[in-house]
């Protein structure tokens, strides 16, 4: 289930182009279950992922001297919250290739931004809501904390290259207990509009991903890297 939250901004329109880099194993994982495996907050690598900023955090200080509950929610809620990241870009990223793919054997699906909102309502019990990321320098700049999503939509500037999109959910009031993640159903044919090929991955490895896709009843393109094109000289 997808709804847009009041108080996220999502500047791109439906035809934003988004990414998703992953290995062989987690794109199998998706079309297999035909569901979209959401992290949780504080698993992520960036030990900063959901906590505030130094300005923001002496403010939650002061309020927490006498309500010390106010801090400790804080601390709790980012084990509710679970995570789906997508890289905004017109063109594949070389950068992202090298960062989210291993041995050459990674691909990247492609999708708009109007394609994952409409995939993310085959979902019925988890509710989702999707914002940009804002960079920011934690030593000096202020994180809102009026809204419990507000720490999960801000990095550090050194983040900026990621350019990401975050699909959100909180699962606070469902009594569970979340433990690397959350899997939510998705419409697979309308997520996925074409898949890229790791730029230097070997023509077996484009077929065998072709046959997989085609065997599962999927009919999406699938296509090698355009940043392994022929040298024009």
């Amino acid at each position: 289930m997808y709804n847009q939250h009041p108080n996220i901004i999502l500047n791109g329109n439906s035809d934003t182009i988004i990414w998703k880099y992953l290995d062989l194993s987690k794109f199998l994982d998706l079309l297999l279950s035909q569901r979209m495996f959401m992290s949780r907050s504080d698993k992520f690598e960036d030990q900063y992922e959901g906590t505030f900023s130094e300005p923001t955090f002496e403010e939650i200080k002061k309020i927490a001297t006498n309500n010390p509950k106010f801090l400790d929610y804080y601390k709790t809620h980012r084990e509710n919250v679970v995570v789906s990241s997508w890289h905004t870009n017109e063109y594949e990223s070389f950068a992202m290739w090298q960062i989210f793919t291993k041995n050459n054997e990674g691909l990247a699906i492609q999708s708009t931004l109007g394609r994952l909102q409409e995939a993310l309502s085959a979902e019925r019990h988890f509710e989702q809501f999707i914002g940009e990321v804002n960079y920011i320098d934690y030593k000096k700049e202020h994180i809102p904390f009026d809204d419990t999503f507000f720490p999960f939509l801000f990095k550090r500037k050194s983040f900026q290259y990621e350019k990401e999109i975050r699909v959100l959910t909180d699962v606070s009031h469902k009594n569970l207990t979340i433990n690397d993640g959350l899997k939510i159903q998705v419409d697979i044919n309308t997520l996925i509009e074409k898949i890229y090929i790791h730029p230097k991955s070997e023509n077996w490895y484009k077929k065998l991903v072709i046959e997989l896709v085609h065997r599962l009843g999927f009919h999406f393109d699938v296509e090698k890297s355009d940043l392994e094109s022929d040298i024009l000289i």
